[in-house]
């Protein structure tokens, strides 16, 4: 095998078996996009993107790639763009993602001269039309998910590889390793690799990745999530006087917890007010239920309505409007972490001012966590205690504490993005 900046066909069997199918992927597309579809994961209006056929123009000039699957991971790729492009004022970039929800939030939050597009299925046909149109100058992976078929048509084109904000835990790992020289094959393509810390590196490493570097995690260091400046304000205005706390990216565990601790805080002082973020916001009629049942007044953001102070709960069954929520708020529970879910990202709190809270369970982010509360930037919850929290005269200093941590992670994407761009140079 060549070295990884340049093309080299595929050695290992696990990937040639893998390549030698992937031709049924582009067969069976259409009707696992059209099922995907009925269930309300696809965008119609941009479901050929999946199939490798672009929705916007190339812009002129060098066009770096960035790729990403969830939400969070979306996001935190804005940092890293910013930071390229004040190396370089001239490039454009395209980030790709495959859930919807990412596409919608992202669209929100755009980077200066950046367009999003959803990745198309991994099948040779749709790569070779999404290939062709954009011609990126690099390709930059993000995370953990590498799809092969993209990665190895990508490389075989010269055009150089990088993977950065590379986590995998444990389990991930023994999954890989299942998969036999599968991901080993993958990763001898990718001329950068940059782990979010020391366990991931050494578990790239095991999987047979070369040079592999420990650059810390992009959500740190990503900018505040964007905001209507017309809709804040006129919010800001409706909720004066009102004590608002967040419950952000919850699930059930994270929902109980929070309205416990609502309705005795409500049941004190009036003025409490939750704005209770779903992680899925389809869910919200089953929570409007339970506020229901727990004698919680409450409105949906998803009808338009707005809190007076006879409620005690603004259900925020509605994407992309962390930025709001978290702009009018003293303190948020992130949620994740009362339902062996793992905890989510608690840094688009910490650059807005909501001071931060969570439940026992941050497995997926310990390392983030950690360094929030070496800090004293972050509070952990135990069950029955979050009302208590709440009420901490030393919320608004924590609060300060996280923000000194972010504004501090932002300047130390200049090495990894000055790397990235070496990568271009050494394009042949």
């Amino acid at each position: 095998m060549t070295d990884a900046g340049g093309p080299s066909a595929p050695k290992g069997l696990m990937l040639r078996a893998y390549l030698l199918v992937s031709p049924l992927i582009g067969l069976a597309a259409p009707a696992l996009l059209k099922r995907r579809l009925a269930r309300g994961k696809e965008d119609a209006g941009r479901m050929a993107e999946k199939l490798g056929q672009p929705g916007a123009a190339r812009p002129k000039g060098r066009l770096v790639w960035l790729h990403a699957v969830g939400l969070g991971e979306v996001l935190a790729l804005r940092g890293l763009i910013g930071a390229m492009a004040q190396h370089d004022p001239g490039l454009s970039f395209l980030v790709t993602s495959s859930a919807r929800s990412s596409a919608q939030v992202m669209a929100a939050n755009l980077p200066p001269a950046t367009q999003h597009q959803y990745l198309p299925l991994d099948a040779p046909g749709f790569l070779a039309r999404f290939l062709d149109h954009w011609q990126p100058d690099l390709s930059v992976w993000a995370e953990q998910e590498l799809w092969p078929g993209a990665v190895v048509a990508t490389h075989a084109r010269g055009i150089r590889l990088a993977l950065v904000n590379a986590r995998m835990t444990e389990g991930g790992f023994a999954r890989r390793a299942r998969a036999g020289r599968l991901y080993g094959d993958l990763l001898a393509r990718f001329a950068l690799i940059a782990a979010q810390e020391d366990g991931t590196a050494a578990r790239l490493r095991a999987l047979g990745a070369r040079d592999v570097r420990v650059t810390g995690s992009l959500k740190s260091a990503a900018p505040p999530l964007g905001v209507d400046a017309a809709t804040h304000a006129d919010v800001q205005r409706a909720l004066a006087g009102r004590r608002v706390w967040v419950a952000a990216s919850t699930h059930p565990g994270d929902e109980a917890e929070a309205m416990a601790a609502q309705a005795a805080l409500w049941g004190a002082d009036r003025r409490w007010l939750l704005i209770l973020v779903p992680r899925d916001p389809p869910r919200a009629a089953a929570i409007s239920q339970t506020l229901a049942t727990q004698a919680l007044p409450h409105v949906r953001r998803s009808a338009g309505q707005v809190p007076g102070l006879e409620d005690a709960v603004w259900l925020a069954d509605s994407y992309g409007e962390l930025g709001l929520w978290y702009r009018l708020a003293r303190a948020a529970l992130i949620g994740g972490g009362f339902d062996a879910i793992g905890g989510h990202n608690p840094w688009e709190a910490a650059h807005l001012g909501a001071a931060i809270l969570h439940g026992p369970d941050v497995a997926n982010f310990a390392q983030d966590y950690s360094a929030l509360h070496q800090a004293q930037a972050a509070v952990t919850v135990a069950r029955g205690g979050l009302a208590t929290a709440l009420q901490s005269p030393d919320l608004p200093a924590q609060a300060d504490r996280a923000q000194a941590l972010v504004q501090a992670a932002s300047g130390a994407l200049a090495p990894l993005a000055a790397d990235l761009l070496a990568l271009i140079k050494g394009r042949p």
